[in-house]
């Protein structure tokens, strides 16, 4: 019954403080009573017997702490010590300003960058079950995800057996008419159930019905909730209206979902079905879609691929001429959407984290400093009666403050770090990544920065609280706070220098082998100069433009106007672009070369007279197109020099013939020159082979006017669009812009750029946090070794030589730090190797320079506590003592 009793006693801590503190000490007295009559049948006096009770007994005061804590977890406590570590960053403003700031600074980074790789490597396709869907790609040796032609889909998607539905798009672009004229609208066209296989539903009106592709069947398009918004005011009427695009009346039936993108397409205004079959398209040999499937359930992504490959092989025996060496590449749809950025992500995340370990880190420090100046508080407070868990929940909740202040702040800041990155990516970038214009705050992102707040909570109260052992305690007590160097500190505060140091040392050998990447790659040969170029692409639809003749009349037109506006020096056409991609090829076989059926792939361009004169690209052997070039004339084309390094290897190739891999008579060309080698693809992309052909010759409605200016090209593109349009104001025209423009916003330079300023940035930061850290462990000893270094220069030790001790201590962790930092560096370095161009992961100019500024840096760190120890007078630092 007293059990029991006792029991209630102790549960009435649950409805009231004061009574169970009544309670608890009736508890103890009664237990002091029963000792001490004990002891007094035993022979003591009342006196002694009393005394040796209470020693029997143990400290009343620790005691009733450790009962508090065991009946329940008080919360008078937490408010306490809460007050308590708010007062006690108030009496230390700068240790508070500056552990905030720090954890502000990491936790800000390390958030942004989480929520760009939540929106593009973990937040889910906007699709029905998306693990199911793949990507399907026919594979040459240099394409491994090509496109695939119209019949080889056609055979694909009857031989298949993996695939529950498998459909086809491929980009387009068209000229809708609108109140205030002509104007380009980007768009797509798909096989009737793409939509359908993505597992998209319109959310007006219907979807594509099966068969609805047919060339029989009335024009239809679905429209983006974008274009239902920005050009039919968000009217829902807009179902069943007819627009009219490339001359042609389309009726809408739906609009997708506000969610929906695709980022493989980029922007896309009006989805049709493909009915009526380009002459591309007729062709099995001509690859111009791309293929998207669901997986049936059970089937992986490895079977598809095994599966499709069986039946490229098959169609290879069946098709030898032009299925030659085509292979199947299959993928998941995630993968092809965000497989390209993935490793700037992973790259730039990683330096953020690296950034907050070293703020983590930075701040461990400055605790650690503060512990050890505490150590007599906690011996005094271990004294009277708290226990170590007491101890610890203080420390704990310390941290926690700090951390929620951090937080907090870095929240903050890593909202507007987000806002800022989407504001710099450029939006024709932009419209490639979808996927990133709806990042937010969501809950993968705050769950991660509570976990990221957790983790820093843990770390920060776990190293204070290894000092407070009852041994410690005992030791602190009697020392009463004096010594050198605390044993705590040379354990844990030189080791996490040691640490931060080397985790710096990453990030500037990781931002100097971007950098150096990034210089690479704005300075690799173009072979054409740049600059003062103005661009402006140009489409001509309707039948006032379907004949050769007349598409080739309107290009010199075109010219011509261009030619006499302001500031243009030279103008020309072009099909595309350089630097806009390898693509558009085409497969050659060489007159009087043995030929075994093999494919040839090379890039094909359409360009005028005036195109390589304009772009200033070298002409190396032969001539250059004239106007004259044309279809009354024999066919010519010219040649860069990679083909003719390739194909002509020791010969003269003018004179020599180039025709379609049966020499078809009207395919049949002759080489009238050589070119220098221009960057058709990527600035990171090796060179192709290219053939040139005259525009006159193989004329088209989509070009794009290349102008040479004498003045800002900025400043011209306004007057190309108006003078365009004076030429005919149905023509369409889009995207003006300079050729630096195009070559600094193609994605591998934005991609280089970025992760150049942000890993910069970063490896900046941990620069100083370093050196900080660094200044901060050399600066604590001296403070602790002052009666130390007092007592060597009273003995007759030279200034040179307290330098030389504390240096030396200063240069040791920096030794330590970078050789530890240089070799994680090169691994480093080989996980961003895919945003390297043109620099080896163990690049010895960088990593040297790293490491030179690093041991420069730590010298200014630590000579200035060192100076300080040299100038102890010790006279007064004995008296000190």
């Amino acid at each position: 019954m007293n059990a029991i009793a006792r029991l209630f006693r102790k549960l009435g801590f649950l409805t009231g403080r004061e009574k169970f503190d009544a309670d608890l000490e009736e508890e103890m007295r009664f237990h002091h009573e029963q000792q001490a009559r004990e002891l007094e049948a035993d022979g003591m006096t009342r006196e002694a017997a009393q005394h040796a009770a209470r020693r029997q007994f143990g400290n009343d005061t620790r005691i009733h702490e450790q009962s508090r804590e065991v009946v329940s977890f008080r919360a008078e406590s937490v408010v306490q010590d809460s007050r308590f570590a708010l007062r006690q960053l108030r009496k230390n403003p700068g240790f508070a300003i500056t552990a905030v700031l720090m954890l502000t600074l990491g936790i800000a980074a390390c958030v942004a960058l989480f929520a760009f790789v939540d929106s593009a490597l973990i937040k889910p396709l906007p699709y029905k079950d998306p693990s199911r869907l793949v990507g399907v790609y026919e594979s040459v040796q240099v394409f491994p995800r090509s496109n695939l032609s119209w019949e080889d889909y056609r055979d694909w998607k009857k031989m298949q057996k993996v695939y529950s539905s498998f459909d086809v798009w491929t980009g387009a672009g068209f000229l809708l008419n609108t109140p205030s004229g002509v104007q380009p609208a980007m768009g797509a066209r798909v096989s009737a159930g793409f939509f359908s296989t993505l597992g998209v539903r319109p959310i007006l009106g219907r979807d594509f019905r099966p068969g609805e592709d047919s060339a029989a069947k009335p024009r239809t398009a679905l429209i983006t909730y974008a274009t239902w918004q920005q050009r039919f005011a968000g009217r829902r009427d807009v179902v069943g209206q007819s627009v009219t695009l490339d001359g042609t009346p389309t009726t809408i039936i739906g609009v997708l979902p506000r969610e929906f993108h695709f980022a493989p397409r980029g922007p896309a205004d009006f989805w049709l079905p493909i009915q009526e079959l380009n002459g591309c398209e007729k062709r099995r040999g001509c690859h111009n879609l791309y293929g998207v499937a669901r997986l049936k359930d059970g089937v992986s992504v490895a079977t598809a691929l095994a599966d499709m490959k069986s039946i490229a092989a098959q169609l290879e025996k069946q098709y030898p001429d032009t299925n030659r060496g085509q292979r199947a590449a299959v993928v998941s749809l995630t993968e092809a959407i965000v497989g390209d950025v993935r490793p700037l992500f992973l790259v730039l995340f990683s330096g953020a984290a690296l950034l907050l370990l070293i703020a983590c880190v930075n701040v461990s420090n400055l605790l650690l400093v503060r512990a050890e100046n505490r150590r007599r508080e906690m011996a005094v407070r271990g004294a009277l009666g708290a226990s170590r868990g007491r101890l610890v929940l203080q420390f704990f909740i310390e941290s926690f403050v700090l951390v929620v202040a951090g937080g907090v702040l870095g929240l903050a800041a890593a909202y507007a770090t987000m806002r800022l990155l989407l504001r710099l990516i450029p939006s024709d970038l932009l419209d490639y990544v979808p996927y990133l214009q709806g990042m937010s705050f969501n809950p993968r992102v705050l769950g991660f920065a509570g976990l990221v707040a957790l983790l820093a909570v843990g770390i920060f109260s776990l190293a204070p609280s290894l000092r407070l052992s009852p041994s410690n305690l005992r030791s602190d007590l009697a020392e009463g706070g004096r010594g050198s160097a605390g044993t705590v500190w040379r354990r844990f505060g030189s080791n996490l220098v040691v640490l931060e140091l080397a985790i710096a040392v990453v990030l500037l050998a990781g931002a100097g082998l971007i950098t150096r990447s990034f210089y690479h790659l704005l300075h690799v040969e173009l072979g054409f100069a740049p600059d003062h170029l103005a661009t402006l692409e140009v489409a001509a639809s309707g039948k006032a433009y379907e004949k050769p003749e007349q598409q080739v009349l309107l290009a010199r037109q075109i010219v011509t106007t261009v030619k006499t506006l302001p500031g243009v020096q030279s103008a020309a056409i072009s099909t595309r672009l350089p630097i806009s991609g390898n693509g558009n090829t085409t497969w050659i076989r060489i007159l009087g070369h043995p030929y075994n059926g093999e494919h040839n792939e090379v890039n094909e361009r359409e360009v005028g007279s005036e195109y390589f004169a304009t772009i200033k690209s070298r002409i190396v052997n032969g001539r250059y197109f004239t106007e004259t070039d044309d279809a009354s004339r024999p066919k010519v084309l010219i040649i860069n020099q990679a083909l003719a390094k390739k194909f002509f290897p020791g010969e003269d190739p003018i004179g020599k013939k180039i025709g379609d891999t049966s020499l078809s008579p009207d395919s049949m060309r002759e080489i009238v020159g050589v070119v220098d080698d221009i960057r058709e693809g990527g600035l990171n992309e090796e060179i192709w082979p290219a053939v040139y052909h005259p525009f006159n010759q193989d004329p088209d409605n989509y070009l794009t006017i290349v102008a040479r200016t004498s003045q800002a090209e900025q400043a011209v593109l306004p007057g190309l669009v108006a003078g365009i349009h004076k030429v005919d104001p149905n023509i369409g025209t889009r995207n003006p812009l300079t050729m630096v423009q195009i070559i600094n916003n193609s994605p591998t330079a934005y991609i280089q750029c970025t992760a150049a300023w942000l890993v910069g940035g970063f490896a900046v930061l941990a620069l100083v946090l370093g050196v900080v850290g660094l200044y901060g462990v050399i600066a604590y000893s001296v403070s602790q070794r002052t009666r130390e270094i007092g007592v060597r220069m009273a003995l007759g030790a030279q200034k040179s030589s307290v330098y030389q001790l504390i240096l030396k201590e200063a240069g040791v962790l920096t030794v330590l730090g970078v050789v530890a930092g240089l070799a994680c560096a090169i691994g480093a370095a080989a996980f961003m190797g895919k945003l390297l161009f043109g620099v080896r992961s163990w690049d010895i100019p960088t990593l040297a320079s790293v490491a030179l500024l690093l041991g420069l840096s730590a010298l200014v760190a630590s000579f200035i506590p060192a100076r300080r120890a040299a100038s102890v007078n010790p006279v007064e630092a004995l008296r000190a003592e």
